[in-house]
């Protein structure tokens, strides 16, 4: 009798023991065994997901995340849960997932999902915290969960000194004086949403030793939206603007656009689409593409270098480098 209350009470233990908790933004969050079948309702989340190599079960919007987000791609076997805003939970119930990722966006229907599956909600978007550090610090919480804290931590690191590549390559081009650059994304042409001081992109370009040309304050998503007049403001900086945006050719028409010191000076450059509002990893894929599109402008002695081994026609190769940055803007 006294052997089998011992067993009972070794196996009670390593129960507990085998328990994961991990924290939440509404705090600790325990559970018995490792999920297996997850259902995210998030881009952010689903990418967090995707960057620990772990495939979501399903997910909400995989066309507009293809669109907007692009890295990590996805793997087809994706169940599809339909918009963000509103997901299929009849479909969400029939997959009987084990565990339910969601944001603030889905608040209200947090009881609804708990009857599904246990859920973890994270605020990713806040202006009471840095969002880079907190999308970091959800990467690190799910790499508890899920067994994959080396994993995360190699990428991290490996992150970090992709940082510190690219500000090399910056710093040659621009011959160790960088420009100061503001990130935006157009609503339309006369309106435009500027990335500020909470911001996954002005995160992205201070790892690259990058300062803001027209700093904003602290804000939920990072931005502020603002008449394309107050870009007037930047008269020495650089503005890199996030693709798509479907109206560029009506907006680089107009003459209050080509009235601007940045545009006048060839101080502007297309981004990528890359998504401005994601997870850990994203901040490495914003750095990737704002260095390259600030490549793209980069001063013309370093162009001269490379491709006239630094020959004695400086002011003719600066002519035509300013002109096709006229062209690449009109």
């Amino acid at each position: 009798m006294l052997k089998l209350l011992l067993i009972s009470l070794l196996s009670f233990s390593t129960i507990i023991q085998a328990a994961i908790t991990i924290e939440d933004s509404r705090g600790p969050q325990s559970f018995k065994a490792t999920p297996q079948r997850i259902a995210s309702l998030n881009w952010t989340l689903s990418e967090q997901l995707l960057e620990l190599d772990i495939t979501p079960l399903a997910m909400t919007d995989q066309a507009g995340y293809e669109v907007w987000v692009r890295q990590p791609a996805l793997p087809a076997e994706i169940e599809e849960l339909g918009s963000r805003s509103e997901p299929n939970l009849e479909k969400l119930a029939r997959l009987k997932p084990d565990l339910i990722l969601i944001n603030e966006v889905h608040n209200s229907i947090l009881p609804r999902l708990e009857k599904i599956a246990p859920v973890l909600f994270f605020k990713t978007f806040s202006a009471e915290h840095s969002n880079p550090q907190a999308a970091i610090k959800v990467y690190r919480q799910l790499a508890q969960l899920f067994g994959r804290q080396q994993l995360a931590e190699t990428r991290l690191k490996a992150m970090q000194e992709e940082f510190r590549t690219l500000r090399q390559q910056l710093s040659e081009a621009y011959s160790g004086q960088l420009p100061k650059v503001t990130t935006v994304r157009f609503a339309n042409p006369s309106s435009v949403y500027i990335y500020g001081n909470n911001s996954m992109s002005q995160y992205a370009l201070e790892q690259l030793g990058i300062s803001p040309a027209l700093p904003q304050p602290n804000s939920q998503w990072g931005l502020v939206q603002k008449r394309v007049l107050e870009l007037s403001k930047i008269q020495q900086g650089t503005v890199l603007y996030f693709e798509p945006f479907a109206q560029w050719p009506k907006l680089a028409a107009s003459r209050l656009w080509q009235a601007m010191p940045f545009v006048r000076k060839g101080h502007i450059q297309a981004v990528p689409a890359t998504w401005t509002y994601g997870g850990a990893m994203s901040l490495k894929y914003l750095a990737q593409t704002l260095t390259d599109s600030l490549l793209k402008i980069a001063p013309i002695e370093l162009s001269e270098k490379k491709t006239s081994g630094n020959k004695k026609s400086g002011n003719k190769t600066s002519g035509n480098k300013l002109s096709d940055n006229k062209r690449r803007v009109s």
